[in-house]
């Protein structure tokens, strides 16, 4: 009886320490399924050398937690090897400073006084950060000379093969990469897939036909069917080809996605370029202003019937257009109707752009890069812009509204993840999910708030009115720069936030959030929505609250009821902020005033006149004065959030609001111009703490630091929080957004609510 007691002792012990089996979709007898499907993680062991001795950090795995102390949570102790021998066992935390310096370390759970399997051994880095290298793509030249040259951008991660670990994926964005506003040329887009050890698995080149730029390739990484392996999905075209490498570097095959048959009947090929020159827009709108007459919402007496009536000439031309009538139309709509409506309109430069064309969504494995299955991206573009609204602004921006595009991973069913996909934001704005099961691409659901009703498409003001869909219109203008996936409403399913308004898991409109125009606005007392802006966070920054809330800012100005708000998720309703009439571009939430109850949140309205300073998760004045607005990163180990500071040539810091900087990034550079973006912050490994990807001056590696500071606080790594993992996958999306746990993370953390 003694050796039985024992043998289950140790088979109790060994359950809570080996890797959790794979989690099923449904208990027997059909009962309800089981928690989101989370990959499988290793210990992920770092050890760094610093000035007293060597920094040790690894994961606590969500499974293993047994409850709270007074300082984090419970469970295993872990003993400590050094060289093989064992030198200490930590109870409080997941980190360790061994004041000698070994060659070699591994760990291991203790459960009951039972030790459980070590992780495997790692060596010290030389110091706080590591280089993983890269291999920059060769420069190039656009068609009008324009030479350009590449530079590490965003990057995810990804256990692309099931071991437990991640590896790393990196986006190259040209010189000339452009937002869709912008005129001219860019170079194509590369993504690729490394390990750690700088092994570069394949290379995915989108090709001419995809614009480089934020708003143009997001590329969620996540494993989507459940296999233990992650995969890839973005937005493809004719042209683009995956190169896969061996171990020494070279490329052993190369291919292109698969074009649906129909495209190739049609004559489409990938030697197809489909870029614009300024010669082939003007020929472009030719063609358009020829068949005017033909045009739908022409017909249906809803635009102008006359291209003279929609820029306010008197009638000259008979319809159908001839050639030479259409050209005499388009040269006074370049020359003169446009640089009327704006200086700034010069479309005879207008280059660059990729306004027709198939477009596809392929989903490749992370592994090989193979192609598993390519779609037709949902929605097309259907035209130019001219029903997005793209030419009947004062700025006239052919391919602007119409190529705004989002993407994330979300929790619909609160099982299995779907991949979220969005286009359009200001004006027509539309989502699609689409559910990966290893062998097909199915879709859970299609959200379009229809066209925004104009008069005259190419003089109206198309934002903030509501679409033709009975259910979805009021999504026009409420999208952001990113959205976010979160359980709202406390069903145990993800809704997608989309800026002021939230889908719920189900495809339906939750809410689209509006409030009354204050004194001083364009039109006081008049109910408008909250509208587009360029930041917004999702998470539980006030805890005495249920639930999580969303800070946003918005940039509708003085036709816009806040500059800045926060809601409550689960409603809509806004529970503080403050009318600025201006543009508010910037805004954070964190815990950087540890003796506030919750997160602090601020805004910085430049040259504006609401008011500029930090709040209180409560809603009550803090200080003028704010931090930076850069990213978030939890960097310290007393639970506070820290900013990394720095844009442009500027070295990246990471500040923290009361001590100052506490790592200053030396040879490296952060991202996407003034917006001062890491390649990545997330927890990769180690503790719970975050680690900072920033690529080198020269992106020729992408630099992982690690926070060196003893922590005492016990917390499962955040990838283990569905919130939190599918908000890194999120986080390269255009506007890169931090990712945020689903329960509250301060310095006042009440453990007890901490999800298990």
């Amino acid at each position: 009886m003694t050796r039985v007691r024992s043998l289950l002792a140790t088979l109790a012990a060994l359950a809570l320490v080996l890797p959790a089996p794979p989690v099923s979709t449904a208990e027997p007898g059909g009962s309800r399924p089981a928690g989101p499907r989370l990959e499988r993680l290793d210990r992920g062991l770092v050890a760094a050398r610093t000035d007293d001795g060597v920094f040790l950090s690894w994961r606590l795995l969500r499974h293993e937690v047994t409850g709270h102390t007074a300082t984090g949570l419970a469970g295993p102790a872990f003993a400590v090897y050094r060289d093989g021998r064992r030198v200490a066992t930590v109870t409080d935390s997941t980190n360790h400073l061994d004041p000698v310096v070994g060659a070699e370390y591994r760990v291991a759970p203790v459960v009951r006084g039972r030790e459980g399997a070590r992780s495997e051994p790692v060596t010290p880095w030389a110091g706080a950060s590591r280089d993983l290298p890269l291999r920059r793509p060769a420069d190039g030249v656009t068609p009008t000379g324009e030479a350009y040259a590449y530079s590490a951008n965003d990057a995810s991660v990804g256990d692309v093969d099931g071991d437990g670990s991640y590896e790393y994926v990196v986006k190259w964005e040209p010189s000339n990469s452009k937002d869709v506003s912008q005129v001219g040329y860019t170079g194509p887009t590369y993504i690729d897939t490394y390990r750690f050890d700088g092994t570069l698995l394949h290379r995915v080149d989108l090709g001419v036909n995809i614009r480089s730029g934020a708003h143009y390739t997001q590329f969620p990484v996540y494993d989507f069917d459940g296999d233990g392996r992650t995969e890839m999905m973005l937005k493809t075209a004719p042209g683009t080809k995956v190169t896969r490498y061996d171990r020494r570097g070279d490329p052993v095959s190369q291919r292109y996605v698969t074009m649906p048959r129909e495209d190739v009947r049609a004559g489409h090929s990938h030697r197809d370029d489909h870029r614009l020159s300024a010669a082939g827009y003007y020929e472009h709108l030719v063609e358009v202003f020829r068949g005017w007459h033909a045009h739908p919402e022409v017909v249906a007496g809803r635009w102008p019937a006359t291209l003279e009536r929609a820029f306010g000439l008197e009638p000259r031309y008979a319809y159908p257009l001839s050639d030479a009538d259409a050209r005499a139309l388009v040269d006074h709509f370049v020359d003169v109707y446009a640089p009327g409506r704006s200086t700034r309109n010069n479309l005879r430069a207008f280059a660059g752009f990729v306004l027709d064309g198939p477009e596809y969504l392929t989903v490749l494995d992370g592994a090989t890069g193979r192609e598993l299955r390519t779609v037709r991206y949902e929605p097309g573009r259907h035209d130019d812009g001219l029903m997005w609204g793209d030419y009947a602004m004062a700025r006239i921006e052919p391919g602007n509204r119409v190529d705004r595009f989002l993407a994330g991973v979300a929790y619909l069913d609160g099982v299995h993840p779907s991949a979220v996909f969005a286009r359009g934001y200001y004006t027509r704005s539309t989502l699609v999910a689409y559910r990966w099961d290893g062998r097909e691409l199915r879709r859970d659901w299609f959200v379009d708030s229809g066209w925004t009703p104009m008069s005259n498409p190419f003089d109206d003001s198309p934002h903030g009115r509501d679409g033709t869909s009975p259910e979805y219109g009021s999504l026009t203008t409420q999208g952001a720069h990113s959205l976010s996936a979160a359980d709202v409403d406390g069903d145990g399913k993800q809704e997608v936030v989309y800026g002021a308004a939230t889908i719920d898991h189900d495809g339906s409109l939750l809410y689209s959030s509006k409030a009354e125009l204050p004194p001083g606005s364009a039109n006081p007392g008049a109910v408008e929505r909250l509208g587009h802006g360029d930041a917004l966070h999702v998470t539980d920054v006030d805890p005495s609250r249920p639930g999580v809330e969303i800070y946003m800012v918005h940039e509708g100005g003085r036709f816009a009821p806040y500059g800045y708000s926060l809601r409550d998720a689960a409603t809509g309703r806004v529970l503080y902020g403050a009318y600025t009439g201006v543009d508010t571009g910037r805004g954070m939430v964190g815990d950087v005033l540890p003796d506030e109850p919750g997160l602090e949140t601020w805004a910085s309205v430049p040259g504006g006149s609401g008011a500029v300073g930090l709040w209180s998760a409560d809603g009550r004045p803090l200080s003028a004065a704010i931090p930076g607005t850069n990213q978030s990163i939890r960097w310290a180990g007393d639970l506070t959030t820290q900013v990394v500071a720095g844009a442009g040539e500027v070295t990246p810091t990471v500040e923290d609001w009361r001590r100052g900087t506490l790592l200053t990034a030396g040879g490296t550079r952060t991202n996407n111009g003034t917006k001062g973006n890491p390649s990545l912050v997330a927890d990769v490994f180690g503790d719970w703490r975050e680690e900072l990807l920033v690529r080198t001056a020269d992106s020729s590696a992408l630099r992982v630091h690690l926070s060196t500071e003893v922590t005492s606080h016990k917390l499962y790594t955040l990838m283990q929080d569905p919130q939190y993992r599918v908000d890194v996958a999120r986080q390269q999306t255009t506007y890169n957004q931090p990712a945020y746990p689903s329960f509250h993370l301060g310095a006042g953390t009440e453990w007890a609510r901490v999800p298990r």
